[in-house]
Parts: C-alpha cells; structure tokens; sequence
C-alpha cells in the first residue's frame, strides 16, 4: 500500500508534456523567424536553435502601436525565411528543491514550429517542467525533426 501511495504521489508531480512533431521536416540549414525578447525559455530556445547551426532571425522592428496588447510591435521578415517559431510562456517559476539539480527554473509553456513554405505545422509542444530537462527535451525533439542527410 506505501508502494501504491508513494507513486501515486511521485506521478502526481510530474512534469506534463504533449508533443506533436513531423519526423523529418525540419531543414537545417534554412532559415527561422523568432519573436524578440520572452521570459528565459524563449531566450534559451533561440539560443539552443543558433547552438545547433540554425539561422534565427528576429526581424526589423518597423513600427508600434500605441494600444496596449501583445502585438504592439510589428517586424518586418525576410522572404528568405522557412520556418517561423512561436513561443507562448508564462512567468517561470524559481523552485530551489523541486528544480534543484536540473536549473532551479520551472517552466509552463506551449511552443510551435511552422512551416512557412507549405503553410503546415512541424511541431506543437505543450508542457511543463524544469528548464534543464525541458531543453535536453527540446534537443531530442529537434533531433527528430531534423531532415537527416544521407
């Protein structure tokens, strides 16, 4: 019975993540749009991206609106761009003991990858977690997604 209870409890604390991907269709070598700034998974996302060999672009700012919303700034993006990330986050959360040895941070956020070129979705991710283990997923994600060379 402590058996039963102990992981009924450990799976109640769980990370949650749902994750759609298209194995294969993500070109290395072309290149991304990505919004400015985000709390730190956007940024590390970026930064995961451009370690990998990816060319992320954040555009040109051209003009803002004076209304308060989300999409106040507008950026203009080149034609040369093929795949268009979306990044949605809330406010990470600093969890000293449940983080502890996989980067303090926890994360709850939802994350898309978009093919400009054929107007389809490659990847959608929802979920929750560590910052580590969520970027060492994010990398296996992205390592299936990739097309690979022969």
């Amino acid at each position: 019975m402590r058996v039963y209870i102990l992981s009924l409890l450990c799976l109640s604390l769980c990370a949650c993540n749902s994750i759609y991907i298209k194995p294969g269709t993500l070109d290395t070598k072309a290149m991304i749009y990505s919004p400015r700034g985000g709390y730190s998974m956007q940024r590390s996302i970026k930064q995961v991206m451009e370690e990998r060999g990816y060319k992320v672009h954040v555009g040109k700012l051209t003009s803002v609106r004076e209304r308060d919303s989300k999409d106040a700034e507008i950026y203009s993006q080149s034609k040369n761009i093929r795949y268009s990330v979306i990044i949605d986050e809330r406010k990470e959360i600093l969890r000293p003991i449940w983080c502890m040895f996989n980067g303090f941070w926890w994360w709850n956020f939802e994350f898309a990858i978009s093919d400009r070129k054929t107007g389809t979705e490659i990847m959608s991710w929802r979920g929750r977690g560590c910052q580590n283990s969520s970027l060492r997923k994010l990398n296996d994600v992205l390592d299936e997604l990739e097309i690979k060379k022969n």
